[in-house]
């Protein structure tokens, strides 16, 4: 369970993260559409780990690794934006987040369930 300071934080560094990629990082990455969907921070606030949505990509795993060879970078862009908020910039750790896929699969998998409509037998008792 996370204390509310985590909390706090990692609402602060989930905001920050959304602006950088949506702003600050097309020269990175180009036509990428990252999305930021949590950030969870560790009990010293030292560590976040962040949760990566991509939209139209199919190699997440390359994306992934795009943004994990610029974390320096990202790194910094977070603490010129932070810096008067907090002690310590954290490390990031970038994730995918494949909830969104796993979602899309259980309702697929739920759209193709066959249930066989009632017999009258079935319905009269």
């Amino acid at each position: 369970m996370e204390s509310t300071r985590q909390q706090k934080f990692a609402r602060l560094i989930l905001k920050e993260l959304s602006d950088i990629f949506t702003k600050d990082t097309k020269h990175m990455f180009g036509s990428l559409f990252i999305t930021v969907t949590q950030v969870r921070m560790s009990p010293d606030l030292s560590v976040a780990k962040v949760y990566l949505s991509f939209l139209g990509i199919k190699d997440k795993e390359n994306a992934l690794e795009q943004i994990r060879s610029q974390v320096k970078a990202i790194r910094k862009l977070l603490g010129e934006k932070i810096k008067k908020q907090v002690r310590i910039i954290p490390e990031l750790v970038f994730y995918v987040d494949d909830s969104v896929d796993y979602a899309a699969r259980i309702n697929e998998l739920l759209s193709n369930i066959h249930i066989p409509p009632a017999t009258d037998a079935e319905s009269q008792s």
